[in-house]
Parts: structure tokens; sequence; C-alpha cells
């Protein structure tokens, strides 16, 4: 009697030497062959605080559907107490994964700051209603105060901003930059948790812009889509950590649609006009219109090509986009 021989197929083969191949691939102690599970702060975990933080910035307007709140002293005291235990878990996590203490002393370090942050939320509150209010009296579009809430990105964008700043400022590593990147992908607006941003600050439209580290921005400053506050340059890599790299926009300010100004010496001051597309790598004196002339149009028709007809630009004009 012939015995059978176990037949292999070829495609088991090559997935098994597959295998041998990625698993000598993660010894080489990369910071990317890491294995141990939960080293890192969980991204779905934080996507969940933000939005309980929204209920409790906007209480009204940002609910959990499964119960009904009868009482507000007890459904804001479960609030608080849910975000406090899973943020003080994040916090440890991300504290341990940055190297520092053991588990015991970095536990201890995340319920302080913690308690800290919590204790910042009334503060981020009156940002994000001066905000609110920046929104409804410069856009025409808005109906209502409550529309601007529900649906503006904008606003959605910079108070998830004042809120990874709060953690941003107590140095708490990653989780401000996952919050600030949840927020990033859900609006368009890729704003950096250590941008400094004062009151009233509006955001219209949104799509677009880009505000970096250290960009600091005044009071009642209006952003329309499109617009970066850039470095001039990161050839340097991480010699620049730390480093002021992106402009200053001082108070009262306006900034139209796909404007670009870079530098970290650069100053945009306070009260001026700042028109579509412009490209700015210096300094502007207070109570400046910086505008872009149009450039010149062509009209093609069965007569023919002709250039647009030229135009005077009075000192006084600004060439601004709007929708």
């Amino acid at each position: 009697m012939t015995e059978k021989k176990n037949y292999i197929p070829a495609f088991e083969i090559e997935i098994r030497e597959l295998e041998r191949t990625i698993l000598e691939d993660y010894a080489k102690g990369r910071v990317i062959d890491r294995l141990e599970p939960f080293t890192q702060p969980d991204g779905a975990v934080i996507e969940e605080l933000i939005e309980k933080l929204f209920r409790v910035v906007f209480p009204g307007y940002f609910s959990d559907h499964t119960y009904r709140i009868f009482n507000l002293r007890n459904s804001i005291s479960n609030l608080l107490e849910d975000i406090a235990h899973h943020l003080s878990e994040q916090v440890t996590t991300a504290l341990r994964s940055r190297g520092e203490s053991d588990e015991r002393s970095a536990r201890s370090c995340a319920e302080r700051i913690t308690a800290e942050f919590l204790s910042r939320l009334p503060q981020v509150r009156e940002a994000a209603d001066s905000d609110l209010s920046a929104a409804f009296d410069g856009d025409p579009a808005a109906g209502s105060r409550e529309e601007i809430i529900i649906s503006y990105p904008g606003l959605y964008a910079t108070t998830v901003q004042r809120l990874a700043h709060a953690l941003y400022e107590l140095d708490v590593p990653l989780i401000p930059r996952i919050m600030a990147e949840y927020a990033h992908n859900r609006t368009g607006i890729d704003i950096h948790p250590g941008a400094v941003i004062g009151r009233r600050f509006f955001i219209d439209h949104g799509t677009g812009i880009v505000i970096g580290e250290t960009s600091v921005i005044g009071d009642n400053v209006k952003i329309y889509q499109g617009v970066t506050l850039g470095a001039l340059s990161t050839r340097a890599g991480q010699r620049l950590h730390g480093v002021k790299r992106h402009p200053t926009i001082e108070d009262n300010v306006t900034i139209y649609a796909g404007a670009s100004i870079l530098g970290g010496e650069t100053v945009i001051g306070h009260d001026s006009i700042i028109g579509s597309n412009a490209f700015i790598t210096r300094s502007i004196e207070p109570g400046t219109r910086v505008s872009v002339s149009n450039r010149e149009l062509r009209f093609r028709n069965e007569s023919g090509e002709k250039p647009s007809p030229a135009r005077e630009e009075s000192a006084g004009d600004v060439w601004c986009y709007t929708i």
C-alpha cells in the first residue's frame, strides 16, 4: 500500500515565507517595529472624549441620545466623572509613552493634569461664546447662533483647538495633536494645538485653512478659506523645534481667501486687511490694506481674442473674495 504524501499548495508556501520575512523585519528595533499593545493613546477614545467635551461646552446641542436629562446636576456630574476617568487614563498612557516615570507616578501626574484641564473648561466656554458672537456678527448668511453651533465647521474646529491647546499648555504629549487632526479630518481646517488664538476668532467657510504651531492670533480676527499661516522653510527639520516659525496676527485683522502669510518674524499689524491670494513674507504696518491687482483676463469669441479692459485702481482698492 502506497503512503500518501502531504501536499502543501505553492501559495501557502509563499505566505509562510512572507510571514518569516515580516517577523524578521519586526526585529530591527525601529519605532515602527514596536509590538506592545496599549502603549499609545487610543484615538477612538479621544474622539469620544471630544464629543463628550462638546456636551459640556454646548450642553443643549450635543447630547447623548441614549438617555434623557431629567436632572442637570446629576447628568453633568456623571459626564464629568466619565470624562475625568477616560482622559486621565489616556494622559497616563501618553506620559508613559514618552518614557516618563513609572506607572504610579504617571497616573498621579495624569490625574493632576486632568483636574487642571477640567478647571479650564469655563474659560474655553467663554472663548467659544465670543467666537460664536463673532461668527454671527460677521456672517450675513447665518440665520441664528444656534445654526452656527450645530453646523459651522469653523466654530467646531476652533473649539476643538481651544480644548487641545489647554492640554498642550499642560505639556501633554500626543493627545492634543490627535484632537487637532480629528477636527482637521472632519472639517478640512488644520489648526495646530500650539497656536495661540485670541477672543472673537471667526473662520468663514474654512476648507483648506492651515495655522501652524507657533502662530499667534489676536482678538477679533477673521479668516476665510484657503488661508495659510505657515513657516518660510522647514529644511532645518528638528533643529527648528520650539523656534517661532509662524506669523503673528494682531487684533482686528481680516484675511481673505487664499492668502499666505509666512515666517516667524512676520507681524500683521492691527486693523489691517489682507486681500485674496496675497503672499506675504514680511511684516505689515497697522492699518494696512494689502491687495492683489487683477491679472489680465482674455476673452475669446468669434471676432477673436481681446484682453480685458484696463482699469485704474485707486490706492484704497482692495480686491477680496468672499461667498
